[in-house]
């Protein structure tokens, strides 16, 4: 685990290890169960294999998965969510409902262009109810609006 401190802010420490846009992606498709790496890659679609490698990497560094090697001939390597990996679902479960909420895109876009739901669909879980959150507006300040003039005395 890389300790990362830019201002000591634990929000600034997490953003780096799951800023970039693939880690929750790559969490997302994990979430279901171990998947090889060409498994990854193809949901993954604009995803070249090196930047896929590249963020299998730094996520096995910071412990978010574990990498298995079961050896043969073509290579049979699985990648899967540790327990600290599976932290990060409650925020692509987040990102899904914020996505939804804004329009962004419906599941059944997914579902219409590449022929199935993401792992992090709740229609994968018939079980788990979803409720769609209405976005706080920002409600404006009371205070007074700041006096930049200069009093001389």
């Amino acid at each position: 685990m890389r300790r990362r401190e830019i201002d000591g802010c634990p929000v600034s420490g997490a953003l780096q290890m799951i800023g970039d846009k693939w880690t929750l992606l790559i969490a997302r498709d994990l979430a279901a169960g171990p998947r090889r790496t060409m498994e990854i890659h193809t949901n993954l679609a604009p995803i070249s294999s090196r930047t896929l490698v590249a963020r299998l990497r730094d996520m096995e560094k910071d412990k978010l998965i574990i990498r298995t090697d079961f050896g043969g001939n073509p290579p049979h390597i699985e990648y899967s969510l540790t327990v600290r990996g599976r932290v990060l679902l409650p925020l692509v479960d987040a990102l899904r409902l914020v996505g939804q909420t804004l329009d962004c895109n419906q599941c059944d876009d997914r579902k219409r262009l590449l022929g199935s739901y993401c792992a992090a669909c709740p229609r994968e879980f018939p079980s788990i109810e979803t409720e769609r959150v209405p976005i706080p507006v920002a409600v404006p300040s009371r205070r007074r609006p700041a006096d930049d003039s200069i009093v001389l005395l």
